[in-house]
């Protein structure tokens, strides 16, 4: 997966972006466009896509700390890259849209459950407490869940202005 020196430059500037987005929507706790950059790059740069992310990962750890809450990023934007990466590509396109929809809204939903392995060994949960902590997040998860599914109603918007931008320099 060697990357030229354009994809560098584009993958460093798409991780910013999505960290950007990030610290912009701040104010709105767990309301975000990560999982919908997360999907769109996943679609048009597939593997790939694995670069902008971990860009993300890295520049939110070196700005907020790589503190405990920040281990789980290691792996949870992963998940939804790999539930992308299972999907047809060749889905039809009426219900394309509704399909990448629900992918990201079930990672917003899932994601205190997501998130719990890697507070179970850092704080030496049990299952139980595990489950606990997780019922403690939910409402949050809800709130997740919901706006990350009506957030990736961009995705396929985006998709189209990284596939145009793609053509465009494809000799750069």
């Amino acid at each position: 997966m060697k990357l030229t020196v354009k994809e560098m430059a584009v993958f460093g500037m798409l991780g910013a972006l999505m960290y950007a987005s990030k610290l912009l929507m701040e104010a709105f706790p767990n309301i975000h466009l990560i999982g919908t950059f997360v999907v769109a790059l996943t679609l048009v740069y597939r593997r790939k896509a694995l670069w902008p992310i971990y860009t993300f990962v890295f520049i939110t750890g070196l700005f907020g700390g790589f503190a405990t809450w920040w281990v789980p990023y290691l792996y949870i934007w992963t998940v939804l890259w790999g539930a992308v990466m299972l999907l047809p590509q060749n889905l039809p396109a009426k219900i394309r849209p509704l399909v990448y929809m629900v992918v990201c809204a079930a990672h917003g939903f899932l994601y205190g459950v997501l998130y719990a392995p890697a507070q179970a060994l850092m704080f030496g949960l049990d299952f139980q407490a595990s489950l606990a902590w997780i019922a403690a997040g939910f409402p949050f998860d809800l709130i997740h869940g919901v706006s990350n599914f009506f957030c990736s109603m961009l995705v396929l918007p985006l998709v189209n202005i990284l596939r145009r931008a793609e053509s465009q320099t494809h000799n750069l």
